[in-house]
């Protein structure tokens, strides 16, 4: 799939992405701000901040007048945050592009954080914290990167707690903002029906004149770990969620097509090595999943699952030897080229729509600065050996490197010391 990148003078990225055959067309602005970019006082200001750039620009004085105007293109839209970045967008037909483009930018650019709608939306994040902390397949994810980051940017939650939630002024929001959202540390993707040409007009019009900042940036994970580690959340729930980690490799590994092949072995499909164990043998959960989660200096290969309370223990030990066997033999030709075909497809299967490939293209450029194509990934995959597989398992799947997060009804002072004596590959 072609694309075009254009830089600005001010710094501004701008990938455009298009699609011929497609009828719609994805505006997306991706910004070098998340948790990773906070201090203590104000974690969970970048996720806020995303909340309030829909209340309210000059343009459009109230949030109604944003949705109201969208909603009547027929557009679907939000915005997200993370820990190295946060995204708005808006996806419509094809023919509304400038309208979308107009709104978009005006959300990023001119947001005016009305201490009215500020105060109510305090309570609305509140509320959202409480409902991933009622999801304990969520929540778990949660508590992983605080097991396995402590009390540093990385192990914060992105949502931020509650009590900073409540502290939080007007001035907070002008102050971050300024800091962060920059056209040096941006990039806007357009993808769609939409040609380069329209897209740069508009560009050029809305965010010509933008100057240049000064760039704050964020503090640099320190890997620190020599012994098994355990994080239990008492929770009284029909089944256990838990979350199996190990330290690996950061997004600029030239490893990485390495890990996802790993992954897909252990947890890709309903053939996959703990699909088969997990479910279809032992018959203790419904879901689980393995991947490597990525950051710009850091990673970590993590197995999630759901199971039986009653069984947590033995489904653990199973999942260890599961990592175990990927250590002591090679994976067979047949398993290994099933594997990277279904990684392969479904890579393809997950960018077919105009906002899909606008997060493909843009996520890369962002945290990357450079972009490769779904076929340069294909490729990189199908290289991949069955000695780089065993290899690599044997370097991450090391007792030093395991960190397990669970939700369930377990106490943790009474049962840690449980759950770590198993903690062993």
């Amino acid at each position: 799939m072609k694309f075009s990148k254009k830089v600005l003078k001010n710094g501004l990225r701008v990938v455009t992405v298009p699609m011929k055959d497609n009828g719609t067309a994805t505006v997306l602005v991706l910004v070098e701000a998340g948790s990773k970019y906070e201090t203590k006082k104000v974690n969970g200001i970048s996720h806020f901040l995303e909340h309030m750039c829909f209340k309210g620009t000059n343009k459009r004085p109230k949030a109604i007048d944003i949705s109201k105007e969208l909603d009547a293109l027929g557009s679907q839209y939000n915005a997200f945050t993370a820990q190295e970045y946060t995204g708005y967008y808006a996806k419509s037909d094809a023919k509304h592009f400038s309208k979308i483009f107009d709104i978009v930018s005006d959300i990023y650019l001119n947001s005016t954080f009305p201490d009215v709608e500020m105060q109510k939306e305090k309570g609305v994040i509140i509320e959202e914290i409480n409902m991933y902390e009622d999801m304990p397949q969520r929540h778990v994810q949660d508590l992983i990167m605080k097991l396995l980051y402590g009390d540093t940017p990385a192990g914060w939650n992105i949502a931020g707690e509650k009590k900073n939630i409540l502290k939080m002024k007007r001035d907070d929001f002008v102050t971050y903002k300024k800091a962060h959202y920059l056209p040096e540390a941006t990039v806007l993707v357009v993808a769609g029906g939409v040609g380069e040409k329209q897209v740069m007009s508009e560009v050029n019009k809305i965010f010509g004149k933008i100057k240049r900042g000064k760039k704050v940036g964020k503090v640099k994970v320190q890997e620190r770990q020599k012994s098994p580690r355990v994080l239990i959340n008492f929770k009284k729930t029909d089944q256990t969620h838990f979350v199996l980690g190990v330290r690996s490799l950061n997004l600029f590994s030239k490893k990485s097509a390495v890990l996802t092949v790993l992954g897909g072995c252990l947890g890709g499909g309903m053939s996959s090595r703990l699909f088969q164990k997990l479910r279809e043998e032992m018959g203790v959960g419904y879901y689980v999943h393995a991947y490597n989660d990525t950051y710009t200096d850091h990673g970590f290969f993590q197995i999630s699952a759901g199971v039986d309370n009653k069984r947590i223990e033995e489904v653990i030990k199973a999942v260890l030897h599961e990592c175990n066997i990927l250590k002591k033999e090679k994976v067979d030709e047949e398993e290994l080229n099933k594997v990277k075909e279904c990684l392969i497809g479904n890579m393809k299967l997950s960018l077919e729509a105009s906002d899909d490939i606008a997060n493909f293209f843009g996520g890369q450029e962002l945290l990357k600065r450079e972009i490769k194509s779904v076929e340069n990934r294909a490729e990189k995959i199908r290289k991949v050996t069955a000695s780089e597989i065993q290899n690599l398992a044997k370097d991450i799947f090391q007792n030093n490197k395991l960190n397990l997060a669970l939700i369930g009804p377990f106490e943790e002072n009474l049962e840690k010391a449980k759950f770590l004596k198993i903690l062993k590959f």
